[in-house]
């Protein structure tokens, strides 16, 4: 198993906290933010030097090209898929793209899970999507730690 890169589209919760883990593991990372690189806490910061930004276009054109950009992408949340991320599914089945939902109440051995998942479809390109820190604030630490798991 080897994972070349992490996109995501830069929101707080689950999709930073796969940048920080790409970051701290020293695995290359990147993601389509939308214009002017927004984020619900205003703007990504600037220290993420990786991202490319969209000339036009919102959140779900932002969702879409990670998704075409990615191997595979993983959804986090707590409980079943709804708002952005029931989105993020629905992209991944248009484009034909592999998905995994992580549902963090529900799973019991996630990084067994996402590895196991990786190595059935060959993903080196990892799109990292799900619920973003006004919704569940707890989410960025359970995903960082669970995708520096996955990378070690």
């Amino acid at each position: 198993m080897v994972i070349k890169k992490i996109i995501s589209g830069g929101q707080t919760g689950a999709d930073i906290a796969g940048i920080d883990a790409a970051i701290s593991c020293n695995i290359p990372y990147g993601g389509w933010l939308p214009k002017g690189r927004k984020a619900e806490n205003g703007i990504v910061p600037e220290k993420y030097t990786d991202f490319q930004v969209m000339t036009r276009g919102g959140y779900p054109k932002r969702t879409e090209q990670n998704i075409i950009d990615s191997d595979g992408t993983i959804i986090f949340t707590y409980g079943k898929l709804a708002g952005g991320s029931s989105l993020t599914k629905k992209f991944a089945v248009k484009n034909n793209r592999p998905w995994l939902h992580i549902d963090l109440d529900a799973e019991e051995n996630p990084v067994t899970k996402i590895k196991n998942w990786i190595v059935d479809w060959d993903i080196k390109i990892v799109n990292i999507a799900g619920k973003s820190a006004s919704k569940a604030p707890t989410i960025y630490n359970q995903v960082k730690a669970i995708i520096e798991q996955v990378l070690k």
